[in-house]
């Protein structure tokens, strides 16, 4: 995903400047070592479930004061550096548009990702 380009669109719609004073967005990537205990990793395979991905970022989209969710999620065998799920986030204001950012990546990570190392 090219985010710049991603929130540029956004902008675009004319509903944007009446709703939105924030926009977050999460990058995340594949770690060079494991979560539990820091030992290296090579790759991961991951499996997201794209319904479950689109099913989350609705009801987040309907939260209170929130304009537009953006999901990008990837599946596949990936290296260290490699991008794994952008989300970003706009709303109206920081009270609503922070928590709904990490509810989103919360739930998607549980119940919509799947990943193994090696």
């Amino acid at each position: 995903m090219d985010i710049s380009k991603t929130i540029a669109v956004m902008k675009q719609d004319p509903a944007f400047a009446e709703n939105v004073g924030m926009v977050l967005i999460h990058n995340g990537t594949v770690r060079g070592w494991s979560r539990g205990d820091h030992s290296p990793v090579s790759r991961i395979e991951v499996v997201a479930d794209e319904d479950k991905v689109e099913h989350i970022r609705g009801q987040i989209e309907q939260m209170e004061g929130i304009f537009r969710v953006v999901v990008e999620s990837h599946s596949g065998v990936m290296q260290p550096g490699d991008d794994l799920l952008f989300l970003i986030v706009a709303g109206d204001i920081r009270e609503n548009v922070k928590p709904a950012l990490a509810l989103l990546l919360d739930r998607i990570k549980a119940e919509a990702i799947s990943k193994k190392e090696f």
